[in-house]
């Protein structure tokens, strides 16, 4: 059982061996410590043809290098934030 997150080159470590796994026509392993949107990318080059897998090579670099800079959980949390004030909005205009 692992303890605490995984360090940046433990990530760097295990994207490149998923990145590997998809291109060779493997699907991503489960629970690697890659966010959804990583795990996004590589599940799109799985799910590629075997002729256009390379092309979604740099989506996927873009996706985890946002996990490695925080950008990806950034966007996630101001997403939730909005869901949030929405379903809120919607819940005092219904009570009024």
């Amino acid at each position: 059982m692992r303890h605490g997150w995984p360090t940046d080159q433990e990530l760097r470590q295990t994207f490149h061996a998923e990145l590997e796994r998809v291109l060779t026509g493997g699907g991503p392993r489960s629970c690697t410590g890659l966010d959804n949107d990583t795990d996004d990318a590589l599940w799109a080059i799985a799910s590629a043809e075997p002729a256009d897998r390379e092309a979604l090579v740099p989506a996927a670099y873009r996706a985890f290098a946002g996990q490695l800079d925080g950008s990806n959980a950034a966007r996630w949390h101001e997403e939730l934030e909005l869901r949030f004030a929405e379903r809120e909005r919607r819940r005092q205009s219904e009570t009024g």
